[in-house]
């Protein structure tokens, strides 16, 4: 009997839901599924009756045709022949289950994928920000693959198993009753004592896993922090750490193995035990007259089939139980509800037409369904256009992430359209939250004040279509998989490899896109790791450029750069900020020395506002900050 492992079960809190929805990705294979069963049916009942035919091989053939001279051995050669075609009925069977059961597992597994990706791109920040990037990636990778092996193994193994369990024990009941009884409670004896020995096990392999998790993080840690290590020389004080947190692996791991290994001797020294037992009991009934050869060796053939599925039973159901966990978490996260689409002003393109009205011709705004680089609002309701032009208004903002602590209080601003708003502040102040509710990461409660964009509600435009509106730099540049070329070009997907390398050449990095291997066709991987953080900001700002949106906001897009390096990026940024409503969140006060208007955050509130000079005059924090009396932290 093979060892039941217990490697920390996960249990699902609704198996029976769960199992009903993953019942509903199948409706499209029900044609399928009595084939499935009708299969695992017929390897299971090739497995039985392969096994109860031994008893007419030795009775009727091998010991009457014991010590003959010249055997006649045509039925034997028959029942060989049957016992073929019935183990090739079998093996096909489960050849044809196999396959029927790649097919649904792959398409269900490909359409919760599906499923789930699409869902969580329609989420808000709000719920990222609440859950780490390490639980989310395990719902693919973890959860799925889990998932993957019930359908690929442990449901066919369980319901063969059972079926073969169920028909086993029939036969054995019909073979002999005694026997039957002295099988079953030597089983029960083994199962508790396997049981018992399990439970130890899982406690093991929990605290290995556990002392695993410890070993990985503090391993990827230390590899992306390894400048840090250097420069302080705490590689010995790193590597002591380490020791002590591998011999807590390697203890945890050394319990885990010895129980893991002392059960399967046990099981299998037990299962001998079981089988000469029976083995004994069975000759004693020989000699006795009561059963024959031939039913002793079906039996004894059918202890060793019982005991293998019986044990392969209790694995895969603690698979399974596994397998519903991760499809529990995997719902959970479809089931996520995206923030509700309030909006229903849309952006159009647009252009200017003249129409004749009582003798004279006015100039109107007609939507064009050709680019003409001109935009629209469009109201579905009341069918009317509203030039896009970047008027921002906050009136009386209030806001919170969690509903109880204000992050903005009371902020009110108005960016006129082309005007350069700068936010400054210190490290939580609210700055990037007013980014975040401009671009509707985040919505106001009702009664928090109101945002219009171009004297529209911010609420009743549709989000996607706002932010085709609005681009951000942000200070932590993200760039994908694929050229620079794609990169840039995912500001604005239509765009043209002539709109690209013009974006660039807007934003200034056109000149050391040049110097790269294949120009702008160069790969970046490793989120731009063969660039500085100079070349990916270039790149972020073209990105932006290539968009040419009304509004743009710079998050500290020069917070973390080089003097030469920034030179060269606010150059890219002034390019790029001409004609356009812009909002630039700063900690270099340098940089905002031009604005029109600079907001001074404190705690939430807007505690000054003015020009540059207008701040400088007035001697206050802006004043301090300028000065170097007053550091931002």
């Amino acid at each position: 009997m093979p060892p039941i492992k217990m490697r920390g079960v996960q249990r699902p809190n609704h198996t029976g839901k769960t199992i009903i929805r993953l019942l509903s990705y199948m409706k499209s294979f029900k044609i399928l599924l009595p084939f499935l069963f009708v299969c695992i049916l017929l390897s299971a009942g090739a497995e039985v009756l392969g096994t109860y035919l031994l008893k007419p091989a030795v009775n009727d053939y091998i010991l009457p045709l014991m010590g003959k001279q010249n055997p006649d051995l045509r039925g034997f050669a028959f029942l060989i022949f049957k016992l073929l075609l019935i183990y090739l009925t079998g093996s096909l069977s489960v050849f044809v289950a196999n396959r029927i059961l790649l097919k649904i597992s792959t398409s269900t597994l490909f359409k919760i994928r599906c499923e789930l990706f699409e869902r969580q791109s329609a989420l808000s920040l709000r719920y990222y920000d609440s859950h780490t990037h390490g639980v989310l990636m395990s719902l693919y990778t973890n959860d799925t693959d889990t998932l993957r092996d019930m359908f690929s193994q442990s449901i066919p193994q369980l319901l063969t198993g059972v079926f073969q369990v169920g028909g086993i024990f029939v036969m054995m009941l019909c073979l002999s009753l005694p026997l039957t009884l002295i099988m079953v409670l030597t089983v029960s004896l083994i199962m508790l004592l396997s049981a018992k020995i399990g439970k130890l096990s899982a406690k093991a392999f929990r605290a290995q896993q556990d002392s695993i998790s410890r070993v990985n993080g503090y391993i990827e840690e230390l590899i992306e922090g390894q400048n840090v290590v250097k420069v302080f020389s705490r590689e010995g004080q790193s590597q002591k750490h380490f020791d002590c947190l591998n011999d807590a692996l390697c203890r945890a791991g050394t319990q885990a193995s010895t129980y893991a290994n002392i059960l399967g001797p046990i099981m299998n020294n037990l299962s001998h035990f079981q089988y000469a037992l029976i083995s004994i009991f069975g000759a004693v009934f020989v000699i006795k007259g009561c059963m024959d050869l031939g039913t002793i060796a079906s039996f004894l053939q059918s202890t060793r089939e019982f005991s293998r599925p019986l044990g392969q039973l209790s694995q895969q159901f603690n698979s399974i139980l596994n397998a519903l966990a991760g499809a529990e978490r995997i719902f959970a996260a479809i089931d996520e509800e995206p923030d509700p689409e309030t909006g229903d002003v849309s952006l159009v393109n647009a252009c200017e037409v003249k129409v004749a009205a009582e003798g004279t011709e006015e100039v109107r705004l007609v939507q064009s369904f050709a680019s003409t680089g001109t935009w629209a609002w469009l109201c579905s309701e009341l069918n009317r256009l509203k030039q896009l032009r970047g008027e921002v208004v906050f009136k009386d903002v209030d806001f919170s992430y969690d509903g109880r602590k204000k992050v903005l209080d009371g902020i009110c601003l108005h960016a006129l359209p082309g005007q350069k708003i700068a936010l400054v502040g210190s490290t939580g102040s609210g700055k990037t939250t007013i980014a975040n509710l401009l671009t509707r990461f985040y919505d106001l409660e009702e009664g928090c004040g109101v945002i219009t964009y171009d004297g529209i509600p911010l609420k009743d435009i549709k989000k996607p279509d706002l932010r085709r509106s609005i681009a951000v730099v942000l200070q932590d540049t993200h760039l994908f998989t694929g050229t620079v070329r794609e990169n840039i070009r995912y500001g604005k997907l239509e765009a043209s490899n002539v709109q690209v390398e013009e974006a660039a050449r807007l934003a200034n990095a056109d000149s050391f896109i040049k110097h790269l291997p294949q120009g702008f066709d160069t790969v970046i991987k490793g989120d731009g790791s063969n660039l500085s953080h100079g070349q990916r900001q270039l790149i972020a700002i073209a990105r932006a450029a290539v968009a040419n949106p009304p509004v743009l906001i710079l998050d500290e897009a020069t917070s973390s750069i080089d003097t030469r390096t920034e030179a060269l990026i606010e150059k890219g940024m002034d390019r790029l900020m001409k004609g356009r409503t812009v909002f630039v969140i700063a900690h270099r006060l340098s940089t905002v020395r031009n604005a029109d208007c600079i907001l001074v955050l404190e705690k939430g509130c807007v505690i000054e506002q003015g020009t540059h000079e207008q701040l400088m005059e007035e001697k206050g924090r802006y004043y301090q900050l300028y000065t170097g009396a007053f550091e931002l932290n």
